[in-house]
């Protein structure tokens, strides 16, 4: 079969969006729109192609993930050589370790810290229904998100201390797209922040291995530091680089997703009332149709907006010539909302993931989390608690927002670019 070259944006397009300092989904947008699921457009020399077709997103995601590689993650200086970093056999090693602890029994060691986590969030917002007090949503997804991925992690629950010190989490992740591109430069911005990040690994590896378990028993902090024993790459450097990633994947993602669900929620309340009309409290319709919420607000602002990749060789891509060297742009945020391949994709519709026949059946048309071998390592881990903190919440509390953000920001995870206070209105 003959191949093509990929379809490339007019370099004024490029110009006018680099003139105007737009966000890169603008350009991307722009891409996709114009020249369709395989195009390219140039910021350099090299063009980057953009992938948003389902059936190129597997090629590249699934299918041949030895030709599309990754280089260097965007928060390195942040997450060091912990998984989401890795590459070659240093992945595979630590993606085999992690596996199983987030499959099948794995997951059910979580069931109790999860449920935990979603009745203390839950205790708070009775708190705030009572006094009437204003709080911030996303602060409270994000605080939510972090006490369960700790208690996974140590077997303790977040404690007042911990809790403010890991705010230098998001605060790194806030700043990575400003950073400049000399890393060492990079890591001097924010050297105070990754100082305490590091001290708060450190009194958890430390703690951990004075055989600390919490009243749920050892956590994951515990099976990296079983490993130690026995494989000697895991280093407290490596260790603290998986916690760190874990800290990270765990809860900024899933605080993200809730945060934008109760927006989502807000401008389509009769969302909420359908969930709660379709089962009783604890019944697997209702759980169903509260997964959809999620899986609809993971549509709209997928937990990996973007994802970049490498043609470690020439490839042909859906016909189309890729050279080695060549930078791919997966882009899971315009594939979902692909007119072509989505029923109204601006609607927030829930069904879509319950109603037979309602979305697209190729895997490359839904991926929040990846797919392929590289896919997420917490996708059931997030869906889990995600569903589980609003069966506690969703039947008794309304947030009402005294703001909403107008926007978004796209950095690693796309978040609300404002803050979210709210009231509880029952």
């Amino acid at each position: 079969m003959a191949t093509r070259r990929v379809p490339e944006l007019d370099p004024a397009v490029v110009e006018q969006w680099q003139a105007g300092g737009g966000e890169l989904i603008d350009l991307l947008a722009q891409a996709r729109e114009q020249l369709g699921g395989v195009a390219a457009f140039r910021l350099g020399p090299r063009p980057t192609v953009l992938i948003t077709d389902p059936v190129a997103v597997q090629h590249v995601l699934a299918l041949h993930p030895g030709r599309y590689v990754k280089r260097s993650h965007r928060a390195r200086l942040l997450i060091g050589d912990g998984v989401l970093a890795a590459t070659g056999e240093a992945w595979q090693r630590q993606r085999r370790l992690l596996q199983s602890q987030f499959t099948g029994r794995g997951m059910r060691r979580y069931e109790q810290r999860i449920a935990e986590a979603a009745r203390t969030s839950a205790a708070r917002w009775d708190a705030y229904a009572r006094t009437g007090q204003v709080f911030d949503v996303g602060d409270e997804m994000r605080r939510f998100a972090l006490d369960t991925i700790w208690r996974s992690l140590t077997g303790h629950p977040l404690d007042p201390a911990t809790e403010r010190e890991l705010a230098a989490v998001p605060a790194v992740v806030a700043a990575l797209p400003s950073l400049p591109a000399d890393s060492a430069a990079a890591q001097g911005e924010v050297a105070a922040e990754l100082a305490r990040i590091d001290a708060v690994a450190s009194h958890a590896i430390a703690a951990a291995r004075d055989n600390a378990a919490g009243p749920d028993g050892p956590g994951l902090l515990h099976v990296l530091l079983e490993a130690a024993q026995t494989r000697p790459e895991y280093t407290d450097g490596l260790i603290r680089d998986e916690l760190v990633t874990l800290l990270v994947a765990g809860h900024e993602t899933t605080a993200t997703t809730l945060t934008w669900l109760y927006l989502l929620l807000d401008r389509n309340p009769e969302a909420r009332e359908q969930a709660l009309a379709a089962g009783a409290d604890g019944s697997p319709e209702r759980r169903q149709a509260i997964q959809a919420l999620v899986h609809e607000a993971l549509r709209f602002y997928p937990s990996a907006w973007i994802l970049p990749r490498s043609a470690a060789q020439d490839d042909t891509l859906a016909g189309y010539e890729v050279e080695e060297g060549t930078d791919v742009l997966v882009c899971p945020y315009l594939t979902h909302r692909d007119p072509e391949l989505w029923d109204a994709p601006a609607r927030f519709d829930p069904a879509r993931f319950t109603a037979p026949g309602r979305r697209p059946t190729h895997p490359g048309s839904y991926f929040p989390f990846g797919i392929g071998p590289r896919a997420c390592l917490g996708l059931q881990f997030a869906l889990r608690e995600s569903t589980v903190l609003l069966e506690h919440l969703l039947p008794t509390h309304t947030p009402s927002f005294r703001s909403t953000p107008e926007g978004a920001v796209y950095s690693i995870t796309v978040r609300p670019d404002g803050p979210t206070p709210a009231v509880l209105a029952g």
